[in-house]
């Protein structure tokens, strides 16, 4: 190593064996957990006090690294039915405590454990309370994180990858994490307790569920319902989905800017809208609809993520709380007339559900299949599956 190299590392063995760099230069030390490696994305912060393994495996935090503040993450371990996809394409995560031995009867796996074999990279022993208020303030930060036995680190190396990458603003993710081929869910249906997951062996209707990176919870509840499950990938055409003959369309959760993925999806979703098939979306569904329906979307400072978000119901003023993740949002004063706004966000007041007015067309930011989370919306899978039901009778195909 020459001089120049020995001013850009600094050695933390005697004190970590990880670090965080943010694109400001500051840098957070501590434990390194997990992968062996180094990953740059955006950081954000999750308020959940449990189902952290639900959270690390939702597609939707593809590009990000998830700081938790509730301090005793891993208290559960891990287990094998618990995974919203199949690939894990959280960046990182950053803890504030020492993963602990798993105290909890479904667990087979410790979460280092399970982060290591899953390729995660992660850090403990931040004070992610002080990283949760510095994200508050300044927005959520470009940042990169790294984990090595030998504790050192080139911090101009890890401070210019998260300077250079682009951040989620004009990042479509939906493509990366989507699947590549059209597949019939199996039927599972949600687990419950001694008798793990069962099978949906009735198939009353037919849901069409385009995947931009969509949690298999979603899919369990569609199988309560007695639907048959066809996921497609985020770009196929109107003809190839119509060929499908759904009763009903599911626009997924997912990761990435919202007005990147509509450049291919606002056709295709305009073109089912005018179908009079009955459409609900959540999340990045929620945004790419409202893009479809002429709206807008933008970056949020802070975003919502987290499984006690108040949500008020604008429709029946009831409040309901709800599980949350997202750094977008749909601009309230670019709604057109015909679509009314349904929910909003206790919190800062920002959309978070919408219907076309003429139409069986809805959306909500949140997500009401609650894996983690309360359970006060499930109400919204019952509402869709009655319109499904209306258009099943019609036999249009």
């Amino acid at each position: 190593m020459n001089k120049k190299q020995k001013e850009n590392s600094k050695n933390f063995s005697n004190l970590s064996s990880g670090v965080l760099v943010l694109e400001n230069k500051t840098i957070f030390k501590g434990i390194g957990i997990g992968y062996k490696g180094t990953a740059t994305g955006e950081v954000c912060f999750n308020t959940s006090l449990t189902g952290y393994q639900e959270i690390i495996s939702d597609p939707s935090y593809a590009g990000q690294i998830i700081n938790f503040t509730f301090p005793h993450i891993g208290n559960v371990g891990t287990n094998k039915e618990d995974h919203e996809s199949d690939k894990i394409w959280t960046k990182g995560v950053i803890l504030n405590t020492e993963i602990t031995n798993p105290s909890n009867y479904r667990s087979l796996k410790k979460l280092d454990s399970w982060l290591k074999k899953n390729k995660i990279v992660g850090i403990t022993g931040l004070d992610t309370r002080g990283l949760t208020n510095f994200i508050r303030d300044k927005g959520a930060p470009k940042g990169t994180i790294s984990n090595n036995n030998k504790g050192t680190f080139n911090l101009k190396k890890l401070t210019n990858s998260s300077i250079k990458w682009p951040g989620l603003n004009g990042l479509d993710l939906a493509r990366t994490v989507t699947t590549k081929k059209v597949y019939i869910w199996k039927g599972f249906k949600t687990w419950r307790k001694e008798k793990g997951f069962e099978k949906n062996k009735k198939k009353k209707y037919k849901i069409i569920a385009i995947d931009y990176g969509i949690k298999k919870n979603i899919l369990r509840y569609f199988s309560n319902f007695d639907c048959e499950v066809i996921v497609v990938p985020c770009n196929l055409e109107f003809e190839g989905i119509i060929k499908l003959k759904p009763d009903g369309i599911f626009l997924s959760n997912g990761p990435g800017d919202p007005a990147a993925t509509g450049k291919y999806a606002v056709d295709i979703i305009q073109k089912l809208i005018k179908s009079n098939i009955p459409i609900f979306g959540i999340c990045l569904g929620h945004q790419l609809l409202a893009l479809a329906l002429n709206a807008r979307t933008k970056k949020m400072k802070l975003g919502h993520r987290g499984a006690n978000h108040p949500v008020k119901n604008l429709i029946n003023n009831k409040v309901e709380i709800t599980s949350q993740n997202h750094g977008f949002e749909v601009v309230k004063e670019s709604l057109p007339k015909n679509v009314e706004m349904t929910h909003k966000s206790l919190f800062d007041n920002c959309v978070e559900g919408i219907k076309l007015k003429n139409k069986p067309v809805f959306s909500v930011q949140y997500h009401p299949e609650s894996n983690p989370g309360p359970q006060d919306s499930h109400y919204l899978f019952n509402q869709f599956i009655n319109e499904v039901k209306k258009n099943a009778k019609k036999k249009r195909y």
